[in-house]
């Protein structure tokens, strides 16, 4: 397969990876005494990150990956969708 596509793909699970472990690690831990001092809805900004955070961080994460490696799929000419598409036509 293309080299380049590999690389791309690479870059963008490292991307997101590295949202998501700044989102869970950072924000959870690291930052959690800074980000205490905010308050929304009665609960420490801090203590939200290291409890939820993280989780709603990810399903967007989740969905730009899907939205961009689709792209890339199309730039690269590896679309699974095209490939079966073709097979079920050669089958009728």
């Amino acid at each position: 397969m293309n080299k380049t596509y590999w690389q791309e793909n690479l870059r963008l699970v490292g991307i997101c990876l590295a949202v998501w472990f700044m989102v869970s690690f950072g924000f959870g831990l690291l930052l959690v005494d800074v980000l205490n001092e905010v308050t929304i809805g009665g609960f420490q900004l801090g203590f939200w990150f290291a409890q939820q955070g993280s989780m709603y961080v990810f399903l967007p994460i989740i969905f730009f990956y899907a939205w961009r490696v689709t792209r890339l799929e199309k730039k690269y000419g590896v679309d699974e969708t095209d490939k079966a598409d073709a097979s079920a036509s050669r089958d009728e």
